[in-house]
């Protein structure tokens, strides 16, 4: 866990931070929470983090932006808590994107560069969330949109504007730069070279010690390494699954329904005469004839049509009666009087001249009511259960917004009470390497874990099949483990940690030798520790991005190769520190460069890497230039609150 928050945060994308226009808008909108950008976690808006050329960010923005970020790192790593991405500097790192984007807004109104109130209009009518049931930007969903999130429209404009100035500002710097032919193939030599090295492993139990720690060692140790000891929050969910098996079966129905049905429907069992056909609407009858004449000719009525421009449209079939009132009486009598194949007689309608080619009939003869008598006897069964089963449902709901309790709700209907052992927000029965939660329970974890307890609630499992009624009887929150209950984890961790100290200082040390002359093998005896033997490495670079692309795990002292210059020896970690590598790079070969295509490859690549440094550097300077000066005291508030939080939720 601790690592994955580590990488998550350990480097800023440059441009990353000149957001796409409206991205934080729509998250927080999406997400309903947009009126915690002005009071969040009880925070005052007015408790500045940091000012940036006189606009001050406050702790509620800051807040709100920790807890997208916590949502963004869940999507991979749904056992995130708060607390670990406060330990790790996640809100370090939304400040500085805060910082930034304000920067360039400053720095834009400074220069005359901001966006123009067309522009924000604009940017306003693409949000989903101000859109109608059209897809089209609508006023009175706008407006109730901002009621109910309780943000004003100047707000709304202000975020937007900053957004936009950002976009402005840093998209010259990022996008169009290109590099020269000769930087262009070199480069391109670059992406196909072949490295060849050598690779020591130092596995950090061949250097922890023999004798296990003392309790006041282990105690300390425990104390320095908390954080990771942190056991997930864990949920016990109570349910209770029901589907039309479990609806006490409706009666039989009547000959009175099954008329009544029989009379409702009468136009489906009448009898039926449609036409499926080709039409080429012209403007004149005189083109109508001419067109009758050419297909007399023996032309096609679409080759026809395709010599004057047009396009004869196929249809699909029609009643006499749809034909009429679709065009005219006068063309649905002309179509229902030509045979298969042939050409309707050209008639008018309001478009203009129809030629219509009948392409197939279909009919079929009346249905009297004892014909049908079965099939409609069990279209109405089918239907009363349907019924009987979603009223099931709705009674369900209506007892539980009544104050009913799950175990009451159960025996009213005769459903099975389960409840599953302790189980993560990723779906794992804990400490239960394997097993998952039943599958009923898949579609509503993530609601669950959102729930109070005993708050039953109703949601369908299997759309249309199968319903859950399910609550939460116990919240066990996330929290370090106490030390008498993982011993022996902690050992084995001061092992590792102790030993993995020791494996570093011993790889530093092969690191030096090396550099003195000695040959990896013989600085790797001299270590004095029965070590895996050094391993031979030969790669080109497409051979690794081909890895990369697909998927599939690149050891690390093997990526590390591609970063080093010839000659040189580097000392790298992997697997939270439980081996360390020297890595020692031997030969590089150059790759051929035998297309254009190539060459225009890496100019256009070496490009876009140009103008991220370019976007970084600007960022840099934009913020020197407006002056940033952040508030210690009122981070810290927003942390330890953070913190706080997460162990207290």
């Amino acid at each position: 866990m601790l690592s994955f928050f580590r990488n998550f945060f350990k480097s800023k994308i440059g441009a990353a931070i000149a957001l796409a226009a409206l991205v934080l808008i729509a998250i927080a909108f999406a997400s309903g929470d947009i009126a915690g950008m002005r009071n969040s976690a009880g925070l005052s808006g007015g408790s500045a983090v940091a000012t940036v050329g006189g606009e001050d960010i406050d702790a509620s923005q800051l807040t709100l932006g920790a807890t997208r970020a916590l949502e963004r790192v869940k999507q991979q790593q749904p056992t995130a808590t708060m607390k670990l991405l406060v330990a790790q500097g996640g809100v370090e790192q939304v400040l500085s994107d805060l910082i930034d984007r304000t920067a360039f807004y400053v720095f834009g109104k400074d220069h005359k560069i901001l966006a123009s109130d067309r522009l924000i209009d604009s940017e306003i009518t693409q949000i989903p969330a101000f859109q109608g049931v059209d897809g089209k930007f609508d006023q009175n969903t706008f407006r109730q949109a901002l009621a109910q999130q309780g943000i004003s429209e100047k707000a709304l404009r202000e975020d937007i504007a900053h957004n936009l100035t950002a976009q402005e500002l840093m998209s010259p710097a990022t996008t169009g730069t290109v590099m020269p032919d000769y930087a262009a193939r070199q480069y391109a030599a670059l992406l196909t070279e072949t490295r060849t090295g050598a690779v020591a492993a130092l596995p950090s139990l061949a250097f922890a010690p023999e004798k296990g720690p003392t309790d006041q060692q282990l105690a300390a140790f425990y104390k320095d390494h908390t954080d990771a000891f942190i056991r997930p929050e864990r949920r016990v969910i109570r349910y209770a699954t029901f589907d039309k098996t479990s609806v006490k079966a409706p009666p039989a129905p009547t000959d009175a329904e099954i008329a009544a049905h029989y009379e409702a429907n009468k136009a489906i069992y009448a009898a039926q005469d449609r036409r499926k056909i080709t039409q080429l609407i012209v403007p004149t009858e005189a083109a109508a004839k001419a067109v009758v004449a050419e297909v007399d000719g023996g032309k096609t009525l679409e080759a026809a049509a395709k010599e004057k421009g047009l396009t004869a449209a196929n249809l699909a079939y029609f009643s006499k009666e749809e034909l009429s009132g679709q065009f005219s009486p006068e063309v649905s009598a002309a179509v229902f009087a030509a045979p298969v194949g042939k050409l309707a007689t050209p008639q008018k309608s309001a478009l203009g001249w129809h030629v219509i080619r009948v392409d197939e009939e279909q009919k079929k003869p009346a249905r009297t009511l004892a014909e049908v008598k079965d099939e409609i006897s069990q279209q109405i069964a089918v239907e009363k259960a349907r019924k009987a089963f979603t009223d099931m449902a709705g009674n369900i709901e209506d007892e539980i917004d009544n104050g009913s309790s799950l175990p009451e709700v159960a025996k009213t209907y005769g459903l099975e009470v389960k409840k599953t052992a302790p189980v993560t927000a990723d779906g794992q029965i804990y400490m239960q390497t394997g097993e998952t939660l039943p599958n009923d329970l898949k579609p509503v974890l993530a609601t669950a874990f959102t729930m109070d307890q005993e708050e039953p609630q109703v949601a369908p499992a299997v759309p249309g099949q199968t319903f859950v009624l399910f609550d939460v009887t116990d919240i066990i929150q996330s929290a370090p483990a106490p030390l008498a209950e993982i011993k022996q984890d902690v050992t084995e961790a001061w092992k590792i940690d102790t030993g993995s100290k020791a494996a570093r200082a011993a790889a530093v040390k092969m690191q030096d030798e090396i550099k003195k002359g000695k040959t990896i093998e013989q600085a790797m005896a001299a270590a004095g520790k029965p070590l895996p033997p050094v391993q031979n490495v030969t790669m080109s670079r497409p051979t690794l991005a081909a890895a990369l692309q697909s998927g599939r795990q690149v050891p690390p002292p093997v990526s590390l190769l591609f970063h080093m210059a010839t000659g040189t020896v580097k000392v790298q970690s992997a697997m939270q520190d439980r081996v360390w590598f020297v890595v020692q790079l031997k030969k590089i070969e150059p790759g051929k460069v035998d297309s254009d295509d190539m060459i225009k490859g890496a100019r256009r690549e070496l490009g876009q890497q140009l103008g991220q440094a370019y976007g970084d550097a600007l960022a840099q300077a934009i913020r020197k230039d407006v002056g940033v000066t952040e508030h210690p005291n009122a981070i810290k508030a927003v942390r330890d609150q953070l913190a706080g939080t997460a162990s207290a939720n």
